[in-house]
């Protein structure tokens, strides 16, 4: 399941020093209304969540109130308007925003605005491509699709599959 963790996640000891951690979660599934042609918010499903461990340890440091999550887990009740759950693994949504890791934080350099480079010419490009591909790099056609937006497939890559459109 996934949904957004609502309020502070909560973390207690037990006696014997295992770690537990609480929290909220909401997930409000959207429906489309073909009425207005358009989604619409349906009845938000409230989950009480516990994790044990390890897991409770990074969920604490690394959820706050807000953050859309996804969820595995097994239902262990149902009470108070809420489904009660244990989380067997979880991990952050990217549908709307990025996530980093401790092993692939961002340089310095990536604070720096944005600014794309001159389009050389195809001659110019093909050369410059090749003095400054390092070993283990993508191939040239990689940054021919990346920076085109993935809507124009070239014959070396052509599927009878459509092409993939990103964005919305």
């Amino acid at each position: 399941m996934s949904g957004t963790i609502t309020g502070e996640v909560e973390i207690r000891f037990t006696d014997s020093g295992h770690t537990i951690c609480r929290f909220r979660l909401t997930d409000v599934p959207r429906q489309w209304n073909s009425a207005t042609q358009q989604w619409q918010d349906g009845t938000p499903i409230l989950y009480v969540c516990t994790a044990w461990g390890d897991l409770a340890r990074n969920v604490t440091e690394s959820l706050i109130d807000g953050s859309s999550v996804l969820i595995r887990g097994r239902i262990t009740g149902i009470k108070d308007d809420a489904i009660w759950l244990s989380v067997d693994d979880l991990g952050l949504s990217l549908r709307e925003r990025i996530a980093y890791t401790e092993a692939g934080l961002p340089g310095p350099g990536s604070a720096a605005p944005v600014n794309p480079p001159a389009t050389p010419q195809p001659a110019e490009q093909q050369t410059a491509r090749a003095a400054t591909r390092k070993p283990g790099s993508p191939p040239g056609w990689w940054d021919d699709r990346r920076t085109s937006g993935w809507d124009a497939p070239n014959a070396s890559t052509a599927t009878s599959a459509a092409p993939l459109h990103v964005g919305a």
